[in-house]
């Protein structure tokens, strides 16, 4: 079988649209995911992801939603472009030899794939996460104030609004981290990132080359769109479940911003010890099915864009010859 050689401005291009279009598509369910997991006990203002949404949009309106989709849509190019293209280049360079992946070879492809896009990854995950919960700390202490104001009045009405909470810029929350903590600052939560893209990547490339190999009609030949998308969102899935509790400890670890009375955590371990201790096992799973309808349209779309090839058909016509 002869090798085929990557063409990597087409996947970086492919990665990128396929990126932007997901983000576009399923942002609200994002950040209705990182306001779920921030939630701690006692301090609960959404009961689930419809209640979250309902709420955002009343709040803050409709582009509420899409508070932080800033952040991800200008740097979700370089994360997917990175993701998509490591792992293509990891499993050229793996067989080389002429013979067919093996899991483990997959495997390792992935675990390449999931290191290099933490460049990207942690730097985004943390502005964008200061953003989408802002919303949540606002509304509890609007409840917070609104509460004290009814203890003082003895149960009367509140007379007035509580006082507006300015929400940060994603400028000046990379200007304040970067005076305040230089450049570690934006990589607060690495480690936390490290545990939990690179075990969804070791996850989900193996996973969807082999789903997406059912689907060709023979061999060397792509399978249909529908099964590239459908193998991306049953394998985006699986893995963005498998890998939720380091998503949940990532997502508290980047939170600058706490609640009242919310906990505070020192690293990986200590996060994970508190969460289990006053949350029980199940906060680790807190925001798991809003991720996976996240993760799962937004790999169904990306890997649709990636096989279709458009880049492939756009940098082919940047290179024909004129007339």
């Amino acid at each position: 079988m002869a090798d085929k050689q990557i063409s990597l401005p087409a996947k970086l291009i492919n990665g990128g649209i396929a990126g932007l279009i997901g983000v576009t598509c399923v942002f609200p369910i994002d950040l209705a995911k990182t306001r779920l997991q921030n939630q701690q006990n006692g301090q609960r203002i959404y009961t689930s992801l419809s209640d979250c949404l309902i709420k955002t949009i009343r709040s803050e309106g409709y582009f509420g939603m899409y508070r932080g989709a800033a952040v991800n849509l200008t740097l979700v190019t370089p994360e997917k472009a990175i993701k998509l293209a490591a792992n293509d280049f990891f499993r050229y360079q793996l067989s080389k030899d002429g013979q067919k992946l093996t899991l483990y070879r997959e495997m390792l492809a992935g675990c390449g794939a999931g290191t290099c896009q933490v460049i990207v990854t942690t730097p985004m995950e943390m502005l964008k996460i200061q953003l989408q919960d802002a919303g949540r700390i606002a509304a509890q202490k609007k409840i917070m104030a609104a509460q004290a104001q009814l203890s003082t009045q003895g149960g009367a009405q509140p007379s007035a609004e509580a006082p507006a909470v300015t929400r940060p810029t994603a400028t000046q929350l990379t200007r304040d981290l970067l005076r305040s903590r230089g450049i570690a600052g934006l990589y607060k939560g690495l480690g936390a990132t490290l545990l939990r893209d690179v075990p969804f990547s070791i996850v989900y490339f193996p996973l969807f080359a082999n789903l997406n190999q059912l689907g060709q009609p023979a061999s060397g030949e792509k399978s249909p769109f529908y099964v590239s998308f459908l193998a991306g969102c049953v394998a985006g899935s699986t893995a963005a479940v498998a890998v939720n509790p380091c998503d949940v400890v990532k997502t508290r670890l980047q939170s600058l911003q706490r609640g009242v009375n919310e906990d505070t955590y020192s690293g990986f371990l200590d996060c994970a010890r508190k969460i289990l201790r006053h949350e029980g096992p199940s906060a680790f799973l807190k925001g798991a099915y809003c991720r996976a309808l996240v993760i799962a349209p937004l790999f169904g779309i990306a890997q649709v864009v990636y096989f279709l090839g458009i880049a492939e058909a756009l940098l082919g016509l940047l290179q024909r010859p004129q007339p």
